[in-house]
C-alpha cells in the first residue's frame, strides 16, 4: 500500500525552523563555528539541521555553537507515514520502513511520508500481529496530534492539507491491516486520541446480519452489507470506523466556510472517518447513519448541523453536501451521509440568540391579530347583510389564521414529548398552508370581481368558485401534509421547535407552495391594478360605478397585506439589508388578522351600519329595561313613603 503523503512543504518548514536560507554575500569578515557559515560578510548562521544556543538566527559571536537538530522529536516530530518512523543524523534525519518492510524501490531511507511505499516483507501475518502493528500506528500518530508547536505553524490551507492525509493514511492502514487477517473478524484499537475498529465481510450478504453497527468512543456506525461488500466476488471486505479526539481543535469550525459567523460555531463532537475496501467508493447505494455523543450538552436554542470534511483542489474545509440530521438532543446527534472514503462527518452547532424586540413584537403583533381575527370572524357569522362568496372566503380565512396564530403561540416552544411536538408540527402544516390557499382563492374572487366590473354574465365563474372553494381550501393542504407526513413523518419536529426540518428539503413542503401563492396573488394584485386602471380612465362611468372602483381600488392595496404577498420580504432577509427586513416581516405579517379586521369589518359601510344597528339595539333594550325596572319600582300600586 503507498502511504499517503504529508505536504512537501512540511520537510522543508520543520528543517529550517532554526535556520535561515542560505545566502552568500562576498569574502567573510568572520570566523564562523562549526556547522555555520557567512552571510552578508557581516554574520554567520546555522546550517540546515543545526541551531544556535542562543536561539537566534543570526549571530556575530566567535564562540557560538551551532547544534544539531532532532527533528525526530518534538517540537517537529516529522511525520514518515504509516509503518516507517524518522531517525536523525548529523545535521539531516531519515525515514525508514519498520521492521519487516522495505520500500518497493529497494532503498533503505527517504525524506518524508509522500515517499513512503513500505510493505510487507512477509506473506503472512498473524492476527496479533496485525493488531499490535495497528496499536503501534495509532500510538505513533499521537504525539503527532497532540503536538501543538506543529500544527500552530504554517497556512491554513497546510493544516488542512496535513489533517487531510492523516485521514486518508490512517483509513487505508487499516482496511489493509483488516484484509492481512480476515480470519479476524472485528479489530478494535484506541489510546488517548484515536480510536479504530474494523470488521471483516465475507463475500455473502444473504447470511447473517444485513446492517453492521461499529463502536468507537461512544460513537457509532450503521452500513448496510451490500455498500461494504461492493459486490466484491473476489475476497472479503472491510469496513473501518475512527474516531479522533483532538482532530477537531486542529481541523476545528473556522474551516467551516459555508457559515458567515464563523466565531458562533464550534465542533461538539469527535471527529470521525469511516471507509471500506478493498474497493474505495465513495457512492453508496443505501445511507449510511451515524450518531454522535457530544461534548457538551447542547442547550435548545443551537441549531444542530451535519458536516464532513470536503476534499477539492482548491482545499479542504467542512461542508454539510450530502449529509443530513435524523435526530439531536441534548446528549446525541444522529445524522445521515451517502458517502464514505476520505471523508470525515461530525456535528457542528451555531447559537441563534432571539432578537427580544423581534420576540415581543411577534407576540404583541399574533396577540392583537387573535382579537380582531375572532371580532373578525363574528361579524362575518352574524352580519346577515353581508353573507356572499366574499364574506365566506373571508370567514375560512380568518378561522385558519386564528387556529395558526393560537397553536403557534402556545405550542410552538414544547419540543417534549416528541410525538406530540410532532403532531404540533403538523398542525400548524395544514393550518398555515390552509391559510395561504384561501388567501389564493381570496386573489382569485378579488381578481374576478375586479374584471366583472367590465362582463355583463359572470355569474357562472361565480358559482363554480363557490362551488370548488371548500375542496381547493382545505383538501389541497390536506393532501400535502398527507403526503409529507407518509413520507418523511420523522421530519415534523425539531429540537427546538415544533416545526418543519430543514433537512432533505422537508421544508419545501411548505414553502414550495407558499412561494407559488404569492406570486399568483401578485399576478391576480397586478391585473386587478389594470383593470382598475382601465375603468377610472373611462369618461362614460356612472358615478357609482366609479365609487366602487375606488373602493375596490384601496382594498385591492390592502390586499397585498392580506393576501400573504408580505411574506416575500422574508426571502429579502440577506446582506446588510437583513436586519431591516427582518422587523418589517415581523410586523407586517404579525399583524395580517389586523388588516383584515380594518379591510373588510372597519372600512366597509355595510358593516358600520350593522354595527351601529346592534349598538342602536343594545342601547334602545337597556333604556327599555332600565324603564321597566323604575316602572315595576314605582308602578300606580307603589306608594312613595311621605316624611313625617
Amino acid at each position: 500500500m503507498r502511504g499517503s503523503p504529508v505536504p512537501a512543504g512540511l520537510c522543508f518548514l520543520l528543517s529550517v525552523l532554526g535556520a535561515v536560507a542560505q545566502q552568500t554575500g562576498g569574502p567573510c569578515h568572520l570566523s564562523c563555528p562549526l556547522n555555520a557559515h557567512c552571510i552578508n560578510s557581516t554574520h554567520c548562521t546555522c546550517k540546515r539541521g543545526y541551531s544556535p544556543d542562543s536561539k537566534k538566527p543570526f549571530f556575530n559571536y566567535p564562540f557560538e555553537k551551532c547544534n544539531d537538530i532532532d527533528e525526530c522529536k518534538p517540537p517537529y516530530s516529522i511525520y514518515c507515514g504509516v509503518k516507517a518512523k524518522c531517525h536523525n543524523t548529523e545535521g539531516d534525519f531519515q525515514c525508514r520502513c519498520d521492521s519487516g518492510y522495505k520500500l518497493l524501490s529497494g532503498k533503505t531511507e527517504f525524506k518524508d511520508a509522500s515517499e513512503n511505499t513500505c510493505q510487507n516483507i512477509t506473506s503472512q501475518t498473524q492476527p496479533t500481529e496485525v493488531k499490535k502493528e495497528l496499536q503501534q500506528i495509532v500510538d505513533g500518530l499521537e504525539s503527532f496530534l497532540t503536538n501543538n508547536t506543529l500544527w500552530g505553524t504554517g497556512e491554513k490551507s497546510e493544516i488542512a492539507s496535513r489533517a487531510t492525509f492523516i485521514l486518508q493514511d490512517v483509513e487505508s492502514t487499516a482496511l489493509e491491516l483488516a484484509l492481512i487477517a480476515p480470519e479476524q473478524k472485528i479489530q478494535k484499537i484506541r489510546n488517548k486520541t484515536m480510536a479504530i475498529e474494523t470488521r471483516v465481510v465475507s463475500n455473502n450478504c444473504s447470511e447473517g446480519r444485513r446492517i453492521f453497527s461499529l463502536n468507537t468512543d461512544a460513537n457509532s456506525m450503521d452500513i448496510h452489507c451490500d455498500d461494504v461488500i461492493q459486490g466484491n466476488t473476489q475476497g472479503p471486505s472491510a469496513v473501518a470506523f475512527i474516531s479522533y479526539s483532538s482532530l477537531g481543535n486542529i481541523i476545528n469550525a473556522s474551516f467551516f466556510d459555508e457559515m458567515a459567523e464563523k466565531d458562533r460555531i464550534y465542533l461538539n463532537s469527535h471527529v470521525v472517518s469511516a471507509a471500506i475496501g478493498p474497493k474505495r467508493n465513495i457512492s453508496l447505494s443505501k445511507s449510511v447513519t451515524m450518531s454522535f455523543q457530544h461534548l457538551k450538552v447542547n442547550p435548545r436554542r443551537e441549531r444542530t448541523i451535519c458536516v464532513y470534511w470536503k476534499t477539492t483542489k482548491e482545499g479542504s474545509h467542512w461542508s454539510t453536501d450530502g449529509c443530513f440530521l435524523i435526530q439531536a438532543n441534548e446528549s446525541h446527534t444522529k445524522c445521515s451521509t451517502t458517502h464514505l472514503s476520505s471523508f470525515a462527518v461530525l456535528v457542528a452547532y451555531t447559537n441563534q440568540e432571539e432578537d427580544p424586540v423581534l420576540t415581543v413584537i411577534t407576540y404583541v403583533g399574533l396577540g392583537l391579530s387573535l382579537l380582531c381575527l375572532f371580532l373578525a370572524a363574528l361579524t362575518f357569522l352574524l352580519c346577515k347583510a353581508i353573507h356572499n362568496t366574499s364574506t365566506s372566503l373571508h370567514l375560512q380565512l380568518s378561522i385558519c389564521l386564528f387556529f395558526a396564530h393560537l397553536l403557534f403561540l402556545t405550542a410552538i416552544d414544547r419540543t417534549e414529548p416528541k410525538v406530540l411536538c410532532a403532531v404540533v408540527a403538523g398542525a400548524l402544516h395544514f393550518l398555515y398552508l390552509a391559510s395561504f390557499t384561501w388567501m389564493l382563492l381570496e386573489g382569485l374572487h378579488l381578481f374576478l370581481t375586479a374584471r366583472n366590473l367590465a362582463v355583463v354574465n359572470y355569474s357562472s365563474t361565480n358559482r363554480l368558485i363557490k362551488w370548488l372553494m371548500f375542496p381547493v381550501g382545505y383538501g389541497v393542504p390536506a393532501v400535502i401534509v398527507a403526503i409529507s407526513a407518509a413520507s418523511r413523518a420523522h421530519l415534523y419536529g425539531t429540537p427546538e421547535r415544533c416545526w418543519l426540518q430543514l433537512e432533505q428539503g422537508f421544508i419545501w413542503g411548505f414553502l414550495g407552495p407558499v412561494c407559488a401563492i404569492i406570486c399568483a396573488n401578485l399576478v391576480f394584485f397586478l391585473l386587478v391594478l389594470w383593470i382598475l386602471k382601465r375603468k377610472l380612465s373611462s369618461l362614460n362611468s356612472e358615478v357609482s360605478t366609479i365609487q366602487n372602483v375606488r373602493m375596490l381600488t384601496l382594498k385591492a392595496t390592502a390586499q397585498l397585506f392580506i393576501l400573504g404577498c408580505t411574506w416575500g420580504l422574508g426571502m429579502l432577509q440577506v446582506g446588510s439589508a437583513a436586519c431591516v427586513m427582518a422587523y418589517l416581516f415581523t410586523i407586517i405579517n404579525s399583524l395580517q388578522g389586523f388588516f383584515i379586521f380594518l379591510v373588510y369589518c372597519l372600512l366597509s359601510q355595510q358593516v358600520w351600519k350593522q354595527y351601529q344597528k346592534w349598538f342602536t339595539v343594545n342601547i334602545k333594550s337597556k333604556s327599555e329595561a332600565e324603564t321597566h325596572t323604575l316602572s315595576s319600582k314605582f308602578g300606580p300600586d307603589s306608594k312613595p313613603s311621605e316624611d313625617n
